[in-house]
């Protein structure tokens, strides 16, 4: 064929291309020579000599189209002034939608072969959509007649004829139907098939629209829908509350819930599946969300699980739907973990209040997992809970939250030689961690667990070095290394003394020297341990010990210039062999014990007088030493109470069942409740000085700042240690305006500026 324009007679041309068409439409089988000839046809038609005849040719086809839908609208005009209720109306749809389906399927060929009528002659004279937004003097009249292509054409000859007419009763019919499938669920895969595509009709006579392409859906179908499903649920609901317990309901209309999803993707389009399944949990869950909250307390306090789940899975939907639910768990986590550490008494109070704490925060914990899916909502209402229990005041009569002291104690007592596997200990230190971290005042705990931790090493309590050091990593995690920084070092300290007691014992080798006594030296920083102040502790070294002494001054001071060493004699211990009644015991004492026991090698007896001059032991140290050697009965006194003219003697009888013991009672003559108050009161100092050196970097910072402003960053700043009292910080501004460092200015008294 020749590709050039020529003259042609329309009429004749059209003829031809029309049979092709009308065959194509009605899907009848066109011969290969027929539909090869027709392409060539549109062709000659679209590019006529001397003036193309494309309009001509879209106006023939589009009256064509329009012609043979009128016909096949004849059709249903029976099911339009008939019942068609029924079979009828079921006949109705599946006529309609295998008519459909025919012709969408022939109107899919026929776009194919106006393919170059649609390209160069259509396409070319529509209004892009960019023109469309921003104008181009393109008046909505020209928009109104712009020209479609072919298979949009068909699909909007189809909407006007036969949707417009048809709608309501196609409507109609498909509701019935679905109503049938929800009270009997027997349809039939033809009719599902049937409901589905006539629905698909209304949404594909409109898909090619860039815009509002679900209108007619929308309008036609789905607001009926959506009506005739939300008067279905009501009743459903209330039929429902009228047989069944709040556990049955929610089983119902999780059911119901289940179904409809299955029924919204089996039908409708999917822009209708949330907005069906909204309508459902208005009418079957909103609307009676009273019923289903009351019985939740109970659900909750029973632990009723399968209950929660549903509930949730109910509520989760809604907005702020789980919000009373929430609450509620906060509320009974709140009630069973101050239950849990009500009136705890005995030595193991640390122990109870921590396991009690995690058993319970195990046990919401679990039932946030299995029955809420790990929402962070119920998540955050634990922490709460657990925050608002821990840092409680124990109803102990104390004035203060024990919490820090009771979790710090807890991992001393892991932490201290115990029976306990390694696995098991760890195990435990990291469930510590989980109370740790809901504790405000995570300075208090420092400063307790530093203490600690310094008993433990300096008398080789610990059960093991890398469970300290693991400990102390599991801290870093949580705090930062700021927060570890002291116990680092100090858990360095016994490592590095550990390798300087072994070059003291080579150094003394390469001199063929020795000590005559087993000698082991931890040599502490005075800035990382918290060892309280050292001076006016009087004491004359016992000769035995004296060399020795010496000899490591010397050693570590040719090793280190410029650092002083001062000796803790009240911190140390030793084992000393005793020989008494023609038996020896190997006696574990502190240093002073140890100097007295030393004085009686060469004599019986001594007066309480001679015995604290060569000691030169101060009058309470001589006392409280002196008493624990006569309650060990290694001592003998003449009087009952302890004076200078009294006569300490050596108890030649002394028996014992075990070779080997310690003479402890010394070190337990400090009231632990003491020790706590000094802890307390250290605590108090040490946060003044933190929040006046943060208010001096804020300012410094800001230059000038308001009241309020100061507070809000002086809060942020110190809420990963401790949670300060208002009153605490304006001492501490006080006092720095005191000290001249901030000061108020001239305009204003609720301002400061920082004075450089």
């Amino acid at each position: 064929m020749s590709l050039r324009p020529q003259k042609i007679e329309f009429d004749v041309v059209w003829g031809c291309l029309r049979q092709t068409v009308d065959k194509v439409l009605k899907l009848n089988r066109v011969e290969r020579d027929d539909w090869n000839s027709s392409f060539t046809d549109v062709y000659t038609i679209c590019v006529a000599f001397p003036e193309p005849l494309a309009d001509r040719l879209y106006a023939e086809t589009k009256l064509f189209l329009e012609n043979h839908v009128k016909v096949q609208l004849e059709e249903f005009n029976c099911y339009r002034t008939e019942n068609n209720d029924g079979e009828n109306g079921q006949m109705m749809l599946h006529k309609y939608y295998s008519a459909w389906k025919n012709y969408s399927q022939g109107l899919e060929y026929l776009n194919y072969l106006y393919q170059y009528l649609n390209q160069q002659h259509i396409k070319k004279q529509k209004v892009s959509e960019a023109e469309i937004l921003y104008g181009n003097g393109t008046t909505p009249l020209a928009i109104s007649q712009e020209q479609m292509e072919i298979g949009e054409l068909g699909l909007d000859i189809w909407r006007l004829f036969m949707i417009q007419n048809l709608g309501d009763i196609l409507v109609k019919q498909i509701l019935q139907g679905i109503e049938r499938d929800r009270l009997e669920n027997n349809l039939t895969s033809k009719d599902i098939e049937t409901i589905h595509g006539v629905i698909n009709s209304f949404v594909s006579v409109q898909d090619y629209k860039k815009k509002g392409s679900l209108h007619l859906y929308e309008t036609l179908f789905e607001e009926k829908l959506l009506e005739a499903s939300g008067s279905y649920f009501m009743s459903q609901a209330s039929k429902l509350l009228q047989s069944c317990s709040v556990s049955q309901y929610m089983q119902e209309v999780i059911r119901v819930l289940d179904e409809e999803n299955v029924r919204a993707h089996k039908f409708v389009h999917m822009n209708s599946v949330k907005k069906l399944k909204k309508e459902c949990e208005d009418r079957m869950i909103s609307d009676h969300k009273a019923f289903l909250y009351s019985e939740c307390k109970e659900m909750v306090s029973n632990d009723k699980r399968d209950d929660l789940r549903n509930l949730y899975i109910l509520l989760k939907p809604l907005q702020d739907g789980l919000k009373e639910l929430i609450q509620i768990l906060l509320e009974q986590i709140k009630n069973e973990g101050a239950e849990s550490i009500m009136n705890l008494k005995g030595e193991n109070v640390h122990i109870q209040f921590v396991e009690n704490m995690l058993q319970v925060h195990q046990k919401y914990e679990n039932l946030i997992s299995e029955t809420f899916k790990n929402d962070p909502l119920f998540l955050s209402a634990l922490d709460k809970a657990c925050a608002s229990v821990i840092n409680s005041k124990l109803s102990d009569g104390k004035t203060t939250c024990r919490s820090a002291e009771l979790v710090a104690k807890y991992c001393d007592n892991l932490l201290k030689k115990s029976k306990s596997t390694e696995s098991e200990i760890e195990s435990k230190l990291s469930k510590s961690i989980t109370i740790f971290k809901y504790i405000e005042d995570k300075d208090v705990y420092q400063k307790f667990y530093s203490r600690m931790l310094a008993k433990r090493l300096i008398h080789d309590q610990s059960i093991n070095m890398e469970l300290e050091e693991v400990m102390i990593n599991k801290l870093k995690q949580a705090c930062g290394y700021e927060f570890t920084n002291k116990l680092h070092r100090m858990y360095t300290d016994i490592g590095i003394s550990v390798d300087l007691n072994n070059k003291f014992n080579q150094h003394l080798k390469n001199l063929n020297d020795e000590l005559n006594i087993n000698l082991s030296i931890k040599v502490l920083q005075a800035g990382a341990w918290p060892l309280g102040p050292q001076t006016n502790i009087s004491f004359a070294v016992p000769q035995e010990f004296e060399q020795p002494i010496r000899k490591f001054e010397s050693f570590y001071n040719s090793s280190f210039s410029g650092r002083k060493l001062t000796w803790l004699h009240h911190l140390c211990a030793g084992e000393l062999k005793v020989s008494l009644a023609k038996k020896s015991y190997l006696i574990t004492m502190q240093t002073y014990q140890m100097a007295m026991l030393l004085l009686f090698e060469n004599c019986d007896s001594m007066s309480c007088k001679e015995v604290r001059e060569m000691l030169q032991l101060s009058h309470d140290n001589f006392q409280k030493h002196l008493q624990s050697l006569i309650d060990s009965k290694i001592l003998n006194l003449d009087t009952e109470k302890i004076e200078d003219a009294s006569i300490i003697s050596v108890n030649l009888e002394f028996s014992n069942k075990r070779t080997k013991f310690k003479i402890t009672a010394s070190l337990q003559k400090e009231s632990p409740q003491q020790e706590v108050e000094q802890t307390i009161t250290q605590v108090d100092e040490d946060r003044k000085l933190y929040l006046q050196a943060a208010i001096v970097r804020i300012m410094k910072s800001r230059k000038v700042l308001k009241h309020n402003a100061l507070i809000q960053e002086i809060l942020s700043q110190s809420k990963v240690c401790f949670a300060p009292s208002i009153p605490m910080i304006k001492k501490c501004i006080e006092s720095l305006i005191d000290k001249q460092y901030i000061e108020r200015t001239a305009n204003s008294s609720d301002e400061y500026s920082y004075v450089a």
